[in-house]
């Protein structure tokens, strides 16, 4: 696997955000993540987005993370928080690390851009992405200190690592 940082508009990009938002609405039975996004906001330094390649050179995963600062604070934040998005492996390629080789490069590069803490939201019916986040040691959020735009759904589950 080869990862590439990109703009979260880049066309493999797109393609791979309109697969994952399409697993998402199957596993709810919704519309997708509707959390705003904006290219701008995964850009360095502020933030990265990358994606990955296999040796072929087709597109296989995302994966990013975005600061918060004063203005995102009532929504849960932390000063320093560093907040993954999009992490996604294809399902063809799903079962070979791939997303923790992900998931490793967007807390390094978090940390060294200065950010004290990972933070994530995910869901109950992702139950692969809870067991990644949780034997990679982050820690659960209690239901009263949740944060994100799902942040108030009973389906939501948050997560948060110190960068330290």
């Amino acid at each position: 696997m080869k990862l590439v940082t990109a703009r979260f508009d880049h066309p493999d990009a797109r393609k791979l955000n309109d697969r994952v938002q399409a697993e998402y609405a199957e596993r709810y039975e919704d519309e997708g993540d509707l959390t705003p996004l904006a290219p701008e906001m995964f850009d360095p330094p502020a933030g990265l987005y990358v994606l990955a390649y296999d040796a072929d050179g087709v597109p296989i995963g995302t994966g990013g993370w975005r600061s918060h600062d004063e203005t995102s604070l009532g929504e849960g934040y932390a000063l320093g928080d560093a907040e993954i998005k999009r992490m996604y492996i294809v399902p063809e390629a799903r079962g070979h690390g791939f997303s923790r080789l992900i998931l490793a490069h967007l807390e390094e590069t978090a940390r060294a851009a200065g950010r004290r803490r990972m933070v994530l939201e995910t869901g109950t019916k992702q139950p692969e992405a809870i067991q990644l986040y949780e034997s990679s040691g982050y820690a659960l959020v209690p239901e009263g200190g949740k944060f994100g735009y799902y942040r108030f759904h009973t389906s939501s589950r948050c997560y948060t690592k110190p960068l330290g």
